[in-house]
């Protein structure tokens, strides 16, 4: 049996049912625009998205997406792009060059970062945590690593999807 882009979908859906994020909004929304986010990419690559999350909000491990039949490749996305699966917790500034380092866990983090950032939810995040530093800077220097790990225009198909409010930002750092 194939694991296909719907079967991580649904899995999405049901390894996040009830989860809530840190905005006490439904952790599935996040997940399943991550994976709808990379549909100008192959298989591999929507599966992780979907799926990028599910080793660290889910008991799922490793060797159980290995057994569901996730391509080694997808596993090897997800393993890059989750804390969990590292066995050294390093800096979020570590974990991001961790993940530029590979082309296809830099479209995942995009498209997470991507849709952590839409503007409605910094706001939410300012006015949650007022007294924490902003968010929005730590998640625009994850950016300035990440567009570099790949080509501009998959950078570009991503943010056009999910979040066009950062073209201005890839094309800026294109410039420079």
């Amino acid at each position: 049996m194939t694991f296909t882009v719907e079967t991580a979908k649904v899995l999405a859906e049901v390894a996040h049912y009830r989860q809530k994020d840190k905005l006490k909004r439904p952790h599935r929304d996040h997940v399943l625009a991550v994976g709808e986010a990379l549909v100008d990419f192959d298989d591999d690559i929507q599966i992780a998205g979907y799926l990028h999350d599910i080793a660290k909000d889910t008991p799922i491990t490793k060797q159980a997406l290995v057994d569901m039949g996730v391509s080694e490749r997808a596993v090897a996305i997800i393993e890059r792009v989750t804390r969990r699966f590292n066995d050294n917790p390093d800096s979020d500034e570590e974990v991001i060059l961790h993940i530029a380092e590979d082309h296809d866990a830099s479209l995942v983090k995009i498209a997470c970062n991507a849709h952590t950032s839409l503007p409605e939810r910094m706001q939410a995040f300012a006015e949650k945590w007022p007294d924490r530093p902003p968010a929005t800077a730590r998640y625009a220097e994850a950016r300035k690593v990440l567009y570099t790990a790949v080509p501009r225009g998959e950078s570009h198909l991503i943010l056009d999807r999910l979040n066009p409010d950062l073209l201005s930002e890839l094309d800026r750092l294109a410039d420079d």
